[in-house]
């Protein structure tokens, strides 16, 4: 396990569209295995693996290293910054956190603020306060003082370091999707030590926390025959959580192996049957209609990929503490290492 690396990746400000810092992060590290690296305009980056088998037949492993976020809309007469949001928030978490927003003049510190409780109306008290009624103050003292800082447009994210709940449950905002892309590196790094058959190209993705972007970009980029998306997905087990819906998904109970209409069915029995094979628990989670990740738009590409999707659980999705097992992170880079490598160029996935 690389804690340093992930934590780097976690730390590094990315919001959809701004992914720069936390691509680079896993474009040097790559560097050290990779045959050869590039990205395209879009900011996907792809490291490639060449296979011992000569032949063209290629995986894509995928992992989105954006993130949501926020992004500046208008500075007031009062230098009070406001902002909308990158990607899906819950206003509720928003209220009162601390920010950096990236600026050209570098990283800006503020606190998101609203009207004090003391102020409201016993009505207004019992409703959630929405992003379109709350500012960031980074402590100007007028609109001149704060464009000297800050530019509309600018994105911003939660502010805070990783909290180490144990040894394996770390706590954070950008699991969603930092883990997949650090998974996607990982499972990359492990072919790149044991070469498979096959070509394999490991794809840092941008975007997709606003339509799935980037997705689409790589499909048409690499045209590979196999591809694995990587994302977080809910777990079950805390307090409320919907197991009719979301099935037994525990943190620390293994990667989660998709099962559905974006999923290619041969894939998906693949990584089940490695699953029985390393002995690894590897609870299914069914999708009739969309699995909300990279897989719907890599499947629905007419790039002609067969798709499978390995998540891993996440408490407090789309929230600045969401909680994830550093041990699933390794499992499920080991389950689709070990996959691949049974691969050859005559592997067929037609059902």
């Amino acid at each position: 396990m690389n804690k340093e690396f992930l934590r780097k990746l976690i730390t590094a400000p990315g919001p959809s569209g701004f992914e720069e810092a936390p691509s680079r992060v896993w474009r040097e590290a790559a560097k050290t295995w990779a045959d050869s690296l590039d990205w395209d305009n879009l900011g996907n980056t792809y490291a490639l693996v060449m296979g011992t088998g000569g032949s063209d037949y290629t995986v894509v492993i995928e992992g989105h290293i954006d993130e949501i976020g926020f992004i500046v809309t208008h500075i007031d007469e009062n230098g009070f910054v406001w902002f909308d949001r990158i990607g899906g928030w819950d206003d509720q978490v928003v209220v009162g956190q601390r920010i950096v927003i990236r600026s050209d003049n570098g990283d800006v510190n503020g606190v998101i603020g609203k009207k004090a409780a003391h102020l409201l109306t016993p009505a207004d008290r019992d409703k959630p306060t929405k992003i379109s009624e709350m500012w960031i103050d980074i402590g100007a003292k007028n609109r001149e003082e704060a464009v000297a800082r800050v530019a509309i447009g600018d994105p911003a994210v939660i502010a805070g370091e990783p909290l180490e709940l144990t040894d394996d449950l770390w706590a954070s905002r950008s699991m969603d999707n930092r883990t997949g892309a650090y998974v996607a590196y990982r499972a990359t790094q492990m072919l790149a030590e044991n070469r498979p058959v096959v070509n394999v190209v490991g794809v840092a993705a941008t975007q997709e926390e606003i339509g799935l972007v980037g997705a689409t970009t790589l499909s048409w980029h690499i045209k590979p025959h196999v591809a694995i998306a990587l994302d977080v997905t809910h777990a079950t087990d805390y307090p409320g959580a919907d197991k009719k819906s979301d099935g037994e998904i525990a943190v620390g109970g293994g990667p989660v192996l998709g099962r559905g209409s974006s999923v290619n069915a041969k894939v998906f029995a693949g990584l089940r049957d490695t699953a029985k094979k390393l002995d690894m628990h590897a609870p299914v989670q069914a999708s009739g209609l969309r699995t909300g990740t990279d897989a719907d738009n890599i499947i629905r590409s007419g790039a002609n990929i067969a798709v499978g999707l390995v998540s891993i659980p996440n408490r407090y999705m789309h929230s600045p503490s969401e909680v994830i097992s550093l041990t699933d992170l390794e499992n499920a880079a080991s389950l689709i290492a070990e996959f691949v490598r049974g691969l050859t160029p005559e592997s067929d996935f037609r059902p």
